[in-house]
């Protein structure tokens, strides 16, 4: 059996599809794996220490204004169309599965036109442009979100299948006493977790200059900068008084490969509400302090993260009214608060899916066993 996925740009379209090729592989351990993605999103840097093999094409998103990009987008996404045809006609994949971002719309695309079965993975509460598109020709739709389904075109919501979302099976292994023990951090105290999505977020630290200043004797706290924003983080931190190398209970890192370990011992997340991330999060049953990226596409982390303030397993601050007073404000008042944080706990493990990636392999059988 052979098998492609495809999704990149960040780590909230790339892990998924780690996760169901995981769960794919586990059970029909024969199955071939090709991964295509860009050259320029993380998938390439994310694919390398995994089992799935990669190649790219040469495509990139269409911004929402007329300007020169858009041509030249429109472009790449033909010449992406053909790079795709040539790698399933090399491939000859039986199953074709995208889990979002731009590359999805070439590969997928070129699979349909060759008769192959296709399935998407939609994400986020709000469904993209490119899987809306994808949505009236391929297989199968999986949402992590009911609100999704509604948002579907009506003559293709017979193909919507609530699946919740696939996680990586290692975020589920590690323990609280193993998570603390990586970091070095102390059972007796609270562990704050906060990034700004793969790529960082200025505007999050910023705010978290101040939380590092008020809450370094209280709380232990892992900081995930982004590439781009560490040495500035790190010099401004400096500039405070706070010496990093001398303190066990600051961690502060450009990018973490091994979330798995800070979601373990993480009592309080303040995070983006990409969907990627907050599955993970409920799934370890983690309160948490959104800040949804205000640029994000449709705004559809806005979305997202009602989905969970609905449920009491999130509150909401939104981009333009985050300082570091605020956001030390919404910290201290759960983490500091025992009945609350709990409750909220509870409830964002009831928010998350546990059974997400057996409900997708259901789906997946009849595919493999043709």
């Amino acid at each position: 059996m052979r098998v492609i996925l495809t999704g990149g740009g960040t780590g909230g379209h790339v892990y998924p599809a780690i996760a169901i090729g995981q769960a794919i592989f586990k059970e029909w351990p024969r199955t071939e794996f090709l991964y295509v993605g860009t050259e320029a999103g993380l998938e390439k840097r994310i694919l390398s220490s995994t089992r799935f093999p990669f190649v790219s094409i040469d495509v990139e998103g269409i911004q929402r204004k007329v300007s020169f990009q858009v041509f030249r987008a429109a472009w790449k996404a033909l010449i992406g169309l053909q790079q795709a045809e040539r790698i399933i006609h090399d491939f000859v994949p039986h199953l074709v599965i995208g889990t979002g971002g731009y590359v999805c719309l070439p590969m997928v695309w070129a699979a349909t036109r060759k008769g192959i079965p296709t399935i998407i993975h939609e994400q986020n509460a709000l469904p993209g442009l490119t899987n809306r598109f994808l949505s009236r020709r391929v297989n199968e739709v999986l949402l992590t979100f009911p609100e999704a389904k509604e948002r579907l075109a009506k003559n293709v919501q017979y193909k919507a299948v609530m699946t919740g979302m696939p996680i990586r099976e290692e975020i589920m292994q590690v323990t609280r006493q193993e998570g603390l023990d990586y970091f070095g951090f102390s059972p007796g105290k609270r562990t704050l977790l906060c990034l700004g999505g793969s790529r960082g977020a200025l505007s999050i630290n910023k705010a978290m200059l101040h939380i590092c200043k008020e809450l370094k004797d209280e709380v232990q706290i892992v900081h995930i900068t982004g590439v781009n924003g560490y040495n500035s983080f790190m010099q401004e931190l400096k500039s405070t008084g706070i010496n990093v190398g001398n303190s066990g209970n600051i961690i502060i890192r450009p990018y973490l490969h091994h979330m798995e370990y800070a979601l373990a011992c993480a009592d309080l997340c303040v995070a983006r509400a990409g969907a990627a991330f907050l599955s993970e999060m409920t799934t370890r049953g983690i309160p948490g302090v959104l800040i949804p990226y205000p640029y994000a596409a449709e705004n559809h982390q806005e979305y997202n993260a009602k989905a969970l303030r609905e449920k009491n397993a999130a509150v909401i601050l939104l981009d333009k009214e985050l300082s570091g007073e605020v956001l030390l404000k919404q910290v201290s008042e759960i983490i500091f608060n025992d009945q609350r944080r709990n409750l909220m706990a509870e409830n964002s493990k009831k928010a998350g899916n546990i059974e997400a990636i057996e409900k997708i392999i259901e789906v997946v059988r009849p595919y493999i066993k043709k």
